[in-house]
């Protein structure tokens, strides 16, 4: 398995589905090679269809990673 390096560029976000309601899942992404919005055709269990998930923020305090200590 790979380490993870604290130094990389990679941010985390979150994708939100169409209504706006739905965080479900979160994925990293480059910020230089794709500056522009994510969106990628997710399933949503809620909903029990493929919707088109889009790219959010993900500053909420509880959804933060932080560093584990060794």
């Amino acid at each position: 398995m790979a380490k993870s390096n604290s130094k990389s560029k990679r941010k985390l976000v979150g994708l939100v589905s169409d209504d706006g309601k739905t965080r479900i899942y979160y994925t990293k992404k480059n910020p230089q090679n794709t500056p522009d919005k994510l969106a990628l055709k997710k399933y949503n269990p809620k909903t029990r269809q493929h919707e088109l998930m889009t790219e959010t923020k993900k500053n909420l305090g509880r959804n933060v990673v932080k560093n584990k200590k060794h």
